[in-house]
């Protein structure tokens, strides 16, 4: 059973891309490939061998390192697609285990398909009871992205049955059991940190509802959960679900050519999520909020965000892909909003100051003229903070939302007929080669 759809690649077009090599005057023809949508992309496979010449893109801002059928972004018009579907309509009215059938398998399900995928997830959510015990190897005051490196890596030595990565049955196996496991993971990580009780996954609730009752209940009593809170959470799972080819994305691609098992791949982009400019702007946000204190010192900051000459910065707003508002941004600051006014928390100090400086950014001549609107990040940290999760907490959320990508993503690369394992070259700036010397006779 094949977990995604197969990747074709896209046919040559008609029209090749010519180089010229000035100093002898000779061409290259390069074919270009035309995609379902978006730009078209220079196949550059036998440059190498034809030229002697590498391309030098760090970053790879403008390098394609795969076919993918999966998610599509304009950041021009500021769109993002899901397998083709708006993902302002999924965030709206889709929930958050239909998305993840829609990335894995290509299409939304039918009422048997969707049912059957909620029952497999569902009877995967509990983990090997001896994980439990690992935990207790971990600092309490750890960084709950660290035990999420260690824990989630650990899996593949409780679960030998999905490891094999060229046995669909097995990968099939092994995506759902992650998806599945890693709010569980996530609410023991949270719950390991306050030193309370791991609170065990519950079969009759929804995806988002099981991991608040997971994070917020004890033995001593039950927890009710807010639906407009579950809502909020659903929202930004599916938000967060796949970003294309970003750098975790690509870390568990590239870590996933090497024919890595799953979970060792999917520990490699938590890792690499971790970073501050990638899964922990959100909690950058809301330092940089701690940092500012109060509406009071907003134009001063606002006036160091302008100078070039001061290293401020402000974090959650642009967005490196997006030249035009982030669509998710867009859903993020209805809910925003909707769990502010559930919550009665438009006075909390903070939170009044967030609102305050995107009031601003969204007037400001500066803000608008470069287009740095309020990004996902920004918003998402704000609804965290008032639903009372901790920041060291808000890229381990990322990450649950992420992991359905990643497995997506990681499926198509291994079954991708034209993958081959990850090789970047480089531009050599280093000494040449040098004549070794007895350390007697160094100067």
């Amino acid at each position: 059973m094949s977990t995604t759809k197969s990747v074709e690649l896209a046919t040559p077009a008609a029209e090749t891309f010519t180089l010229t090599e000035n100093s002898t005057g000779r061409t290259f023809e390069l074919p270009v490939i035309k995609g379902t949508t978006g730009p078209n992309v220079i196949d550059v496979r036998k440059l190498y061998a034809e030229t002697g010449c590498f391309t030098y893109d760090p970053g790879f801002t403008s390098t394609g390192s795969c076919a993918s059928g999966i998610t599509y972004i304009d950041g021009d018009a500021g769109i993002l697609l899901y397998r083709g579907y708006p993902i302002e309509e999924l965030a709206e009215q889709s929930d958050y285990m239909e998305v993840c059938y829609l990335l894995l398998y290509g299409d939304l399900p039918s009422v048997e398909e969707k049912e059957k995928f909620r029952r497999d997830i569902t009877y995967h959510t509990m983990v090997n009871e001896q994980i439990t015990y690992f935990f207790r190897g971990f600092r309490r005051d750890s960084h709950p992205m660290a035990v999420m490196c260690g824990v989630v890596g650990a899996l593949s030595a409780f679960y030998h049955d999905s490891t094999d990565i060229t046995d669909p049955h097995h990968r099939m196996v092994a995506s759902h059991r992650l998806i599945a496991k890693m709010p569980t993971i996530a609410a023991m990580t949270y719950k390991y940190s306050l030193g309370q009780p791991f609170m065990y996954p519950r079969n009759d609730l929804k995806y988002s509802e099981n991991l608040l009752h997971m994070m917020y209940a004890t033995p001593c009593e039950s927890y009710d959960v807010n639906p407009v809170l579950a809502r909020a959470l659903r929202r930004i799972l599916i938000l967060h679900a796949d970003h294309e080819q970003n750098a975790s994305t690509s870390t568990v691609r590239l870590a996933g050519s090497s024919g890595a098992n799953p979970f060792a791949c999917i520990a490699a982009g938590i890792a690499s999520l971790w970073g501050p400019a990638h899964g922990g702007a959100n909690e950058a946000v809301l330092n940089m909020l701690e940092e500012i204190g109060s509406k009071h010192h907003i134009p001063e900051y606002i006036k160091r965000a302008k100078d070039k000459d001061d290293p401020f910065r402000l974090m959650g707003f642009g967005h490196r892909v997006y030249k035009n508002y982030d669509p998710r941004a867009k859903v993020m600051q209805k809910t925003c909003h909707e769990v502010l006014d559930e919550l009665g928390m438009k006075d909390e100090a903070l939170l009044e100051l967030a609102m305050e400086l995107e009031r601003i950014a969204l007037e400001d001549e500066y803000f608008v003229e470069k287009k740095l609107y309020p990004n996902v990040d920004f918003y998402s940290g704000i609804i965290f903070r008032a639903m009372g999760i901790p920041t060291s907490m808000f890229t381990v959320l990322f990450a649950v939302a992420r992991t359905v990508g990643w497995v997506a993503q990681w499926n198509e690369m291994v079954e991708d007929p034209l993958q081959k394992i990850g090789r970047p070259r480089q531009l050599y700036t280093g000494e040449t080669q040098r004549r070794y010397t007895p350390i007697d006779q160094r100067g």
